[in-house]
């Protein structure tokens, strides 16, 4: 059944967006992604967590269905429990990359995310979890981050802030990494060329889903790629001003289901006399990620 408005691509960010500040998932916004999902709309979570760290969320939203994880850098499957498709950052080009961002800023704390649906957080020492819920495996030296594939580097400043951080990274590391600034906390390294968008347009294509069909949320300059891909960005009340600036619309926060007020907007009323957007695929986004994302390309 197509969905009665010119939306049948719903792309959610997690944290900061779709989840509130303890992690959980209001009743209201459970309920408008099922009255969407009713009408024919297609809700895909497209996060920087990695796959391992999203199928509890996605288990207790059904448990089957695509998620775009790890900035893009997976399409994870959730009801076959396998990564569709996925990227990792080449450790000897990340390594690099963070002794080029010290000698510029002086000492960071480290940490990574492994590659794989069974893949680990790793943390060096000194390293402070931003998502205090998340599970993570303290190592004893920056040495043991490196020892199996990884899809993304985290970095933490002991007094720089994110955006001062993220900025100095961007000056430095060049064509080694994408940098990205995810979160409070949170500015990641991962392979060159990936994105939210670059990950969004795989899975959309994977449905037969178009640009044109996307509606996106999101909170933070990592997800200005995914606006700039869909058709409407909408940003929440607690958003990056950087992402605000380049939003369709700002909505509530997440703590006040900002999501499940233009949901219940778009999906509420049963608009049915617009027009559904033509669901056709951007041509080639397959063959276009595995040209140009950096690191090694599995599916």
């Amino acid at each position: 059944m197509a969905a009665p408005t010119a939306y049948s691509l719903i792309a959610t960010d997690l944290d900061g967006t779709l989840l509130r500040g303890d992690d959980t998932l209001s009743d209201r916004s459970r309920a408008a992604l099922a009255r969407a999902t009713a009408e024919g709309a297609r809700h895909l979570v497209v996060t920087g967590r990695p796959a391992p760290r999203v199928r509890p969320l996605l288990d207790e939203l059904g448990g089957e269905g695509l998620a775009v994880c790890g900035q893009g850098a997976q399409l994870y499957d959730a009801g076959a429990h396998r990564l569709l498709w996925s990227v990792t950052l080449d450790r000897e080009l990340a390594e690099t990359a963070l002794g080029k961002i010290e000698a510029e800023v002086g000492m960071l704390y480290a940490a990574v995310d492994q590659d794989g649906v069974d893949g680990l957080t790793l943390i060096e020492p000194g390293y402070v979890m931003p998502h205090p819920t998340l599970p993570a495996v303290r190592v004893r030296r920056r040495d043991d981050l490196w020892t199996e594939p990884i899809s993304k580097v985290l970095l933490r400043h002991p007094s720089l802030s994110d955006d001062e951080l993220a900025a100095a990274a961007r000056e430095v590391v060049g064509s080694l990494a994408t940098v990205t600034m995810s979160g409070p906390g949170t500015v990641e390294l991962q392979p060159c060329g990936v994105t939210k968008a670059t990950g969004l347009a795989l899975a959309a294509e994977y449905l037969g889903l178009s640009p044109a069909a996307t509606l996106a949320f999101g909170d933070m300059p990592n997800d200005i790629p995914m606006f700039d891909w869909a058709a409407r960005g909408v940003a929440m009340a607690n958003a990056h001003p950087e992402l605000k600036a380049v939003a369709d619309e700002v909505t509530l926060s997440n703590e006040e289901d900002g999501i499940a007020v233009v949901l219940e907007r778009l999906f509420g009323a049963r608009a049915m006399g617009q027009e559904t957007v033509q669901e056709t695929a951007r041509p080639k986004a397959w063959e276009k990620a595995r040209a140009t994302a950096g690191g090694n390309v599995s599916q």
